[in-house]
Parts: C-alpha cells; structure tokens; sequence
C-alpha cells in the first residue's frame, strides 16, 4: 500500500476511557507468563477490557527468540487492529522480531479499520514507523505490559497511564539527567525510537522518511560505544539527520561507560549544528517516560526538556 501521507500530518487516536478494550499481542520476543499475568491485572485495573491475541503465548518451533511464527504473530496484530470492539493494541514486549512481520500485514485493511491507539518500545520502532508511514498515526513509544518496566515500575507504569487517559497532563517530559550536549531551542516533529532498529529499516523500499523539520529520539541498550557509532554513523549517511530541528537523547543501558557513549554522540552528531539534549529519559531505564511518536515539540536544552506542544491523543 502506497501511503503520500508524511509524518507531519499525522492523525492523533482517541485516548483511552475506562470501559475501553485493548488487545495485547507479541510482536516479536517470547512473552513472560508471570509478567503477562500481572500485566493484564494492572490493565484491568485502569478499568480496560483486555483481549489476549490466540499466539501470545507461543514459542517458535525453531527460533526461541520468536513468539510464535512470523505468519502467527502478523494474524495476531492484524486480527486485534481490525476488530472493531478494541480501542488500542498493547505490545506486551520487545526484543526481536517485529521487522520481519511487516510484510505480512495488510495495511489497506488495517487503514480501513479507522485511527486506534498503538504502543510499545524497544524493537516495536519497527513498527511505529510503519503505523506512521502506512496508516498516518501518532503512536506512543512507552513501557510494556509483560516486562518489568510495567509490572515492578510504579513511576514508568503511573507516565504510561497517564499519557492514555490524560494525555495533557504529561505535555512536559524532563528528568534530572537531562542536560545540554549542544545547547539551543527547537521545534519539530517527534520520530525515531530505537537507534538499532532505527538503522537497521534503511535499504527496505518501505523505510520512514523523517519528517521535515524534526526532533529526533534515539535510545538503545546492551549495545557497545562502537556499535552505536556505527548506527548513528549509517543514519547520518543515509541523511536521517538532514532535516532535524534537534535530537533528544534517552536512556543508554548496559551499552558501556556512559561518558564513552556521550563522546560517541558529540562526536558524530555535535557538527549537526542542532541543539541535543542527553539523556531525557525514555527507553531501557527506571521510571522511564512514555512519549509520543509523530507529535509537534519544543526542545529546550536549557530548560533540560521536551515541551509536548498538543496533547498527543484526542
């Protein structure tokens, strides 16, 4: 499905309402029991319906880092978007695989299924990026379900919470580690997610194409200083950067010394000339922020945060 709709007209789903049906599905990783379950208690708990997808549970036959088969874990998404009773689809976690479901969906019948809520992190960018270039909407890039980001997070879970149901009371993201790497102020559209996944879409004919005037969001995790080169290296070459306003940097876990990784960053991304903002908080990190993917901001270096301009849902 060809799809002329750029990042910048992006439609914003309807936040979420007690009452409301959401349905969980694997994507990618195989899916913890005992987070799943205490997940789906705590959904239940913000007064949400939950639908469980018929392949969450399973384990490919051959590759263990799969749930269940590519063809399984595309009929789950496409069966929970589709359904007309559910509000939002949940990724219950990430690690690998959502890239290689992509080609399963079928996004005309997914596009006539109307704007819902999508969320997820991690590996999932790869699908935030086709919810924007393929069905033009907003997403929201956040803790889930059956990890323990959302079961044993009291603070990341309490941010995702409220960014679906009260969208506007979290239009400020900040954290005390955020500081200045390139100092200034900018406005654009968000995009972005995992710097891994990220660079690793480029060569596919479908790959998102920034917006133009942009806040990139980068994070990662268990990825060494020269592997994150490498990426951020692939992106500025491909021109990912080209037509950024400014980058927001999130979390950086377990991928080596921390002052390593931010001369990694100043490295290759300081003669941009844009202002960058180190570690805002979102990704692989304790009390980790939800943001919204697709959505006009501020970056403010000095003020150390990301300004949410409208409310990411309606």
């Amino acid at each position: 499905m060809e799809h002329a709709m750029t990042m910048r007209e992006l439609r914003r789903p309807h936040r979420l309402r007690s009452g409301d049906t959401v349905a969980l599905v694997a994507p990618a990783g195989p899916v913890p029991e005992d987070l799943l379950e205490t997940g789906l208690e705590q959904l239940r708990a913000w007064g949400l319906n939950t639908r469980v997808g018929k392949h969450v549970r399973d384990r490919h036959p051959r590759l263990d880092y799969l749930a269940g088969t590519d063809a399984d874990r595309a009929a789950d998404l496409q069966e929970a978007w589709c359904h007309p009773d559910v509000s939002a689809v949940f990724c219950v976690r990430g690690g690998y695989g959502s890239m290689r479901i992509l080609d399963l969906l079928d996004w005309t019948e997914m596009a006539a299924a109307g704007p819902k809520l999508f969320t997820g992190s991690s590996d999932i960018t790869a699908l935030h990026d086709a919810f924007a270039t393929q069905l033009g909407l907003v997403t929201v890039f956040g803790p889930m379900a059956a990890t323990k980001a959302f079961t044993e997070d009291a603070a990341a879970r309490e941010h995702l919470r409220r960014t679906l149901f009260q969208p506007e009371s979290v239009t400020i993201l900040t954290r005390s580690t955020a500081d200045a790497l390139v100092p200034g102020r900018a406005r654009g559209i968000t995009y972005g997610g995992n710097l891994s996944i990220v660079a690793g879409s480029f060569g596919a004919p479908d790959a998102p194409t920034p917006p133009e005037r942009g806040i990139a969001m980068l994070e990662d995790v268990t990825e060494d200083p020269y592997q994150l080169d490498r990426f951020i290296t692939q992106l500025l070459r491909a021109g990912w950067f080209d037509h950024a306003a400014g980058i927001a940097l999130g979390s950086w876990t377990e991928c080596g010394p921390l002052e390593q990784v931010r001369a990694v960053m100043s490295d290759r991304l300081g003669g941009l000339g844009v202002p960058i903002l180190w570690e805002l908080g979102f990704g692989h990190c304790t009390a980790q922020r939800t943001i919204p993917l697709g959505v006009a901001a501020e970056l403010d270096t000095d003020a150390q945060r990301l300004s949410i301009l409208q409310p990411a849902l309606l």
